[in-house]
């Protein structure tokens, strides 16, 4: 491994959301200020308190993948192995005999199959332990959507997972950077997915008191920074970026969209779901990463927020951004996409980084929905309604999850230098 440290630029982008199951539809909706959350379709919701979810819509993995492979696969692996498709292929990129040991895959997910786990047990209890499927664990297990992922490109750099809750895809993406940074290796296929739309985790999380229900308005439900939002809605998809080494993407030609310069993580060490008031660690993780990016809290030009819809995220989340950038904090375009797709969980950071980098490549920050009356207590620049067009340089993507994990990405506009 070389001493010095590598620059590190994205080159690919695969995105499957509740707005689109290509980066092109992903990308246009959000900008249009489209909802991806409707009724729940995947099950029978009628008899729960929350009924209603960003579910993916006219996924066929048969599309991308053998019927006989697809049928083996998860859900949250199939939308992981398929983002990451699109993602190489978007890049120009070949993964062959010559180069595989050189690329890795590093996909989080916050939980992997819940769904398997709650059909083989019912299946356990109704019809008796031989029923059960001899491919219940490698189905369930979270770390199948990176190790599918690899078997289906062919990578055999370092492969890992990442299972931080819904800082998951974030955290991925971070150590997929370190690693090519360190010259472990010299592109990373990496993100985030989830797909767990189920009747027992809608259960769990509307329990806890943490997801919307607003049933009768279901676009209208995911409403961050505003006065009347009244928890999340959970969304499903995969987010996956190509990184590359920077010469290694020169010498190939490869189309570079964004730079990522920074990584910044803390912990809370408060409570197993509360943020600790006032946001002191979720702004350290931002301060972490501009410092690891050798950047100033003034150069930072857009903010993906966290921002879940949740009373004490929201809040926070302001503070936060206040306490790392200071009296700059008012002057930041900060944006909810999660107003748009619901929240994904561990899959989040994935599609959120997706649009992070877009927004740089396009300067053009996309809106935060539903901000029809502003909290007092979030008073920033939230973006609300429409997109806007504006210089984007310097982006940051938020992630905090259950447990206190706080994880911030810092992306740039590519220059040679």
């Amino acid at each position: 491994m070389s001493q010095s440290l590598k620059r590190v630029v994205v080159t690919g982008l695969g995105a499957i959301t509740p707005l689109g199951n290509t980066v092109k539809d992903y990308w246009q909706n959000l900008l249009q200020g489209q909802s991806g959350i409707g009724p729940i379709t995947l099950f029978d919701a009628s008899h729960l308190a929350c009924r209603i979810a960003g579910e993916v819509k006219g996924f066929d993995p048969g599309d991308y993948l053998p019927r006989k492979d697809a049928r083996r696969m998860d859900r949250f692996a199939q939308f992981a192995v398929c983002a990451s498709q699109d993602a190489i292929a978007h890049a120009n990129f070949e993964i062959n005999d010559l180069n595989a040991n050189d690329v890795g895959v590093l996909i989080g997910s916050g939980v992997g199959s819940i769904k398997v786990m709650e059909e083989q047990q019912e299946i356990y209890l109704t019809r008796g332990p031989d029923r059960c499927s001899p491919f219940m664990i490698p189905m369930m297990i979270a770390n199948m959507a990176a190790g599918l992922t690899a078997i289906h490109t062919g990578a055999k750099g370092p492969c890992s997972c990442t299972v931080t809750a819904c800082a998951s895809g974030s955290n991925a993406i971070g150590e997929a950077f370190r690693l090519v940074q360190w010259g472990y290796a010299n592109a990373m296929i990496c993100g985030g997915t989830e797909a767990a739309i189920t009747p027992l985790s809608i259960t769990g999380f509307a329990n806890a008191r943490a997801l919307s229900t607003r049933n009768a308005e279901p676009t209208r439900a995911s409403r961050p920074f505003d006065c009347d939002r009244d928890g999340f809605v959970m969304g499903e998809g995969a987010g996956i970026l190509l990184l590359e080494e920077l010469e290694h993407a020169l010498n190939r030609q490869a189309p570079i969209y964004s730079e990522i310069v920074g990584y910044g993580l803390t912990c809370d060490a408060h409570h197993m779901t509360a943020p600790v008031p006032g946001g002191k660690m979720a702004a350290a993780a931002m301060s972490l990463a501009l410092k690891d990016a050798n950047l100033f809290p003034n150069q930072v030009s857009y903010i993906n927020a966290h921002g879940t819809s949740t009373p004490a995220n929201d809040i926070n989340e302001t503070l936060a951004i206040k306490r790392a950038l200071g009296d700059h904090a008012f002057q930041v375009a900060v944006s909810s996409t999660k107003s748009m797709t619901g929240h994904l969980l561990g899959g989040s950071g994935g599609i959120e980084a997706v649009a992070t980098v877009l927004a740089i490549a396009n300067n053009t920050i996309p809106p935060t929905l539903n901000l029809d009356h502003p909290d007092p207590a979030c008073d920033l620049n939230y973006v609300p309604h429409h997109s806007r067009s504006q210089p984007v340089d310097v982006a940051l993507s938020n992630s905090f999850g259950f447990g206190g994990h706080n994880v911030t990405l810092a992306f740039k506009k590519f220059e040679l230098q």
